[in-house]
């Protein structure tokens, strides 16, 4: 495997109206796009599914799921590839994860495969990690 690290931007960012679910939970959608730099020099655009517990209560549970389609070079190789991620906060904790969608990279990324992870650090700057293989690696 290897590791690529980006630090990335949230460029755009498009909100549905938000709505109550049974238990009181709020529940939105957003088109967001983002630009990395990095490992990763990329362009994205992901639509997101995200649940909160409580808005008024930032400790409180939240959620979301992502679908993302990256377009740029990694470690120089150029093309596009999709990855689907989650994250899961609250309790005093945050967790990410998710993967290289099989058989979604394009040119270059041809067989791309791996996992990825998005870290936030205390100054709100954000980190895509992602561990993979390409074939002729």
């Amino acid at each position: 495997m290897t590791r690529a690290v980006a630090s990335f931007d949230v460029t755009g960012w498009e909100p549905s109206e938000p709505e109550t679910t049974e238990g009181g939970f709020t529940r939105s959608e957003a088109s967001v796009r983002k630009r990395f730099d990095g490992d990763l020099v990329a362009e994205s655009d992901a639509r997101v599914v995200m649940l909160q517990v409580d808005v008024d209560d930032l400790s409180a549970g939240a959620s979301y799921v992502a679908s993302e389609v990256v377009t740029g070079a990694l470690a120089g190789r150029r093309g596009t590839f999709a990855m689907f991620h989650w994250g899961l906060s609250g309790g005093g904790g945050r967790k990410t994860g998710g993967n290289i969608v099989p058989g979604s990279g394009t040119d270059e990324l041809e067989g791309l495969e791996g996992s990825v992870e998005i870290s936030v650090d205390g100054d709100g700057g954000h980190t895509l990690t992602i561990d993979y293989e390409l074939p002729d690696e």
